[in-house]
């Protein structure tokens, strides 16, 4: 998981339900990422430091 990658939640976090979509910002380490989280509408919602388990790729940056 690197910076610019789209992913999606795999599991609930904080507020955020199942299957939220982000854009991971900032790569902390292979365990924990900053992500920016959009609503269905692809407004910001907010961004949260997360740990990867908690993530899945849906789209690599090139």
């Amino acid at each position: 998981m690197n910076e610019l990658d789209c992913v999606k939640l795999i599991k609930p976090f904080k507020d955020l339900p199942l299957g939220t979509k982000g854009t991971v910002v900032l790569k902390y380490s292979d365990t924990e990422v900053e992500v920016e989280f959009f609503d269905d509408k692809d407004q910001s919602i907010d961004v949260y430091t997360i740990p990867t388990s908690y993530l899945e790729v849906t789209w690599k940056a090139q």
